[in-house]
């Protein structure tokens, strides 16, 4: 049986007063818009350079309203159902919000799912810019408190609860607020 690789994008609308808004407070919403713009092109960019090296691969970009209704926990597992139940065997989703972003991360948290259940890549801030999982399970992301700093720690500890190998990439920061912009603006 082939493996089925899934690439998802987790992403907003680029569109003033619906993306980016901690951001948006510093330099208002038609420019944290902009950077929402920028950071999806790149993040696109790179999921298409991905998937033109990966056998067997799918990008799916799940944008608004395509990522259905509630939080974020809910909405990721919905992501992760959908992708494995039409069969795929290892599923990475990402967010648009991760400057650094390369094709040898994706490839690397392909490459860990081998020998892991689970693959995180770390936020700075306590969360995480990158989750694969090598089978379904619905309780991963239950329970999480997503807007705290603790989210990569609550993620680890429950996957430790129900049994799941985890392995985590090297950490990065994504862009959150006008601060994370920083490494960003003299480029």
């Amino acid at each position: 049986m082939k493996q089925q690789l899934v690439l998802v994008v987790l992403a907003r609308l680029p569109a003033p007063g619906r993306c980016k808004r901690r951001l948006a407070v510093a330099i208002g919403a038609l420019a944290a818009a902009r950077v929402q713009a920028k950071l999806l092109a790149h993040t696109m960019a790179t999921a298409k350079a991905w998937r033109e090296i990966s056998v067997n691969s799918t990008v799916l970009l799940a944008m608004g309203p395509a990522q259905g209704i509630g939080g974020l926990g809910l909405r990721m597992q919905r992501q992760f159902s959908r992708a494995f139940n039409s069969g795929a065997s290892r599923v990475v989703l990402i967010g648009s919000d991760l400057p650094q972003l390369s094709v040898s991360d994706l490839a690397n948290a392909y490459a860990h799912l081998d020998h892991c259940d689970l693959v995180l890549g770390p936020a700075l801030d306590g969360g995480y810019w990158l989750v694969g999982l090598n089978r379904s399970n619905g309780s991963l992301f239950s329970g999480i408190d997503w807007g705290g700093a603790g989210v990569l720690t609550e993620t680890i500890a429950r996957a430790n609860g129900i049994g799941l190998r985890a392995k985590l990439l090297p950490y990065r920061s994504d862009i959150d607020d006008v601060g994370d912009m920083a490494p960003w603006l003299d480029d």
